[in-house]
């Protein structure tokens, strides 16, 4: 929603809440940029936006509502479904006997107003909001849901007591199979099953760990790769949650003495997402753990990734090659595959033919022709991999190179006219190339075919609410005990993160502040890479089959910024905090 430019200008002057040489300079870049002069004014910092939020609103004749540190009323907040809300902007807060009061960014945007008037059947009264605001009282549909659904899973929870019927232990198989699939299809357990997806999504986990113990069964999610407690449940509903999972997974049912692999996928308000299935015998029954994977959730960057500067480059550049390999390298669950998934969106074009194997298919994009492995059958990467070259394929993604012959293969297709992208099990980009000599590389293939060599962990992001401190003697002469400390100034200085003139006692540095919104002080989780580009001295190093400690000497000396460094760029930056690094590196 804009006023008018006039509107804007005549009413700041007479209020004189901007001087009025700011608000002359101001218009003239606004005239000359085409862009909107109350923006002008708040990126060159004459106004905040709330201030010009209020502005706006007294102008139109708006009442400015702000929600920040209010408590909504769920029953209220819940008459605008999440989705809409989200998508619009647009917030229930107040309903009167014959009206709903909405707090809105938009208050022209009338689809929402309409469909929230069909819905609610009351008059619609707009109130202009700030961004705060509205991020505010959209965190409180999480929060609310996830009270609601404890209640439902404490009550059903209960309702199990006396609706589990002893399952038959071996012996009794076509019993037990009988009586595991009416458990399954148990209404409470449904319910149960249904809502632990649900909250799960809600939270943005990675995995759900569904654990049997002693007396009761563990529910946890890992959330920005930290394992939280979730809740807890009867013993008794074990059986029936784990059968609901085998189920939901087309798994066997009687089968409880081997471990077991599926997947199914369920439709959330979120989009799709598919579920990657392993059950696991152990001492108190079967351990469940499910892997969440959003569908089409691949609207990455590499700058989103956090790359940046000369790395940023190098990938790029290794991503221009027609032929040769780029591998991804860090421990499970670093990010490799989303980082090989973002490379093949820059390259998904009509004009090159994309087939991959993979284990599992993670996301499904169009345009590429996407192969999972089946190793039970003799399906593996090799095989399949042997089966692509032969598809004219112009580029090749490989899950993971994890034994001799896949990695044999693969340089061979990077040598004869693909480009291959894969990953590999190393702590860094240097110790892949001693992993790839171990599986019986040849030293001098590797040389012709690799370009780039990723090397990657997850960090997790700062929440906006954080302390701000600065470093110590002591904290920075540990520091540069192990990193250049002096070489992390410099880039930071050459990318403009910090002025020219800046030391280390200057650079500010920052600590979680947990709040409601962000309970431990952190939302989402951003890479810290090193990113080797295999030049012609390296390649000497691999022919003479030096240590990944020597390649990674040469790599630095070459521009290179390893994970550490670049971790504490990105908490220089205030996108992480020091700990967090130090955490993740020393996994």
């Amino acid at each position: 929603m804009r006023v008018l430019k006039e509107q804007l200008q005549k009413f700041l002057e007479d209020s004189g809440l901007v001087s009025r040489s700011d608000l002359e300079k101001a218009a003239q870049t606004s005239e000359t940029e085409g862009s909107y002069l109350g923006d002008v004014l708040v990126r060159e910092g004459h106004l905040t936006t709330d201030e010009l939020r209020k502005t706006e609103a007294y102008i139109l004749g708006i009442p400015f509502i702000s929600l920040k540190g209010q408590k909504l009323d769920f029953e209220v907040l819940s008459l605008i479904p999440e989705p809409i809300a989200r998508n619009h902007n647009i917030v229930a807060f107040k309903k009167n006997p014959d009206s709903l009061e909405v707090a809105m960014l938009d208050t022209e945007d009338l689809t929402a107003i309409d469909f929230i008037k069909k819905k609610v059947k009351l008059k619609i009264l707009p109130r202009l909001s700030d961004e705060e605001s509205i991020k505010s009282a959209l965190a409180q549909y999480q929060k609310s849901l996830q009270a609601e659904f404890g209640e439902i899973i404490q009550k059903e929870a209960g309702a199990i007591e006396g609706a589990v019927s002893q399952v038959p232990e071996e012996g009794e198989m076509e019993e037990g199979v009988h009586d595991l699939k009416k458990l399954a299809e148990d209404i409470p357990i449904v319910r149960i099953v249904d809502t632990l997806l649900h909250h799960a999504i809600l939270q943005g986990a990675s995995d759900i760990h569904i654990e049997p113990m002693e007396k009761e069964m563990l529910v946890r999610y890992r959330i920005d790769g930290i394992l939280h407690d979730a809740m807890t449940l009867p013993r008794q509903a074990t059986s029936g949650i784990i059968a609901r999972i085998k189920v939901l997974s087309n798994l066997k049912l009687d089968e409880k003495r081997l471990p077991q692999d599926g997947r199914f996928k369920i439709e959330s308000e979120k989009g799709r997402v598919s579920f990657r299935v392993s059950v696991l015998p152990t001492f108190f029954g079967e351990k469940a753990v499910l892997r969440l994977l959003p569908e089409g959730a691949s609207d990455f960057t590499l700058e989103k990734l956090g790359f940046h500067g000369l790395g940023l480059e190098r990938v790029h550049e290794g991503t221009r090659q027609k032929v040769g390999m780029i591998l991804a390298t860090g421990p499970t669950g670093s990010g490799k595959t989303t980082t090989l998934y973002t490379m093949l969106d820059i390259l998904n074009t009509p004009e090159v033919n994309i087939s991959t194997i993979e284990d599992p298919i993670e996301y499904q994009m169009p345009r590429i022709n996407q192969t999972q492995v089946k190793p039970n059958i003799g399906f593996t990467f090799a095989t399949g991999l042997r089966a692509l070259v032969r598809q004219d394929p112009d580029i090749i993604m490989v899950g993971e190179i994890r034994d001799t012959e896949t990695a044999s293969l693969a340089v061979n297709a990077a040598l004869t006219g693909h480009l291959v992208l894969s990953t590999l099990h190393t702590n860094s980009a240097a110790g892949a190339i001693p992993r790839l000599l171990d599986m019986g590389a040849e030293p001098f293939l590797l040389v012709s075919t690799l370009r780039v060599i990723i090397g990657q962990r997850l960090v997790r992001t700062l929440c906006s609410g954080r302390t701000k401190y600065f470093l110590s003697d002591d904290e920075l002469k540990v520091l540069s005990k192990s990193v250049d400390m002096d070489r992390v100034l410099a880039l930071l200085k050459e990318e403009k993160i910090i002025g020219p003139k800046e030391t280390w006692k200057s650079v500010p540095f920052w600590k979680p502040e947990p709040s409601d919104e962000c309970p431990d002080g952190f939302s989402g989780r951003i890479g810290i890479h090193e990113v080797l580009k295999v030049s012609h001295t390296i390649g000497d190093l691999i022919v003479k089959r030096a240590s990944s400690d020597e390649i990674e000497a040469q790599a630095k000396k070459e521009g290179m910024l390893t994970m550490i460094e670049d971790g504490i760029f990105k908490a220089a930056q205030g996108t992480t905090t020091l700990e967090e690094v130090l955490r993740v590196i020393s996994e």
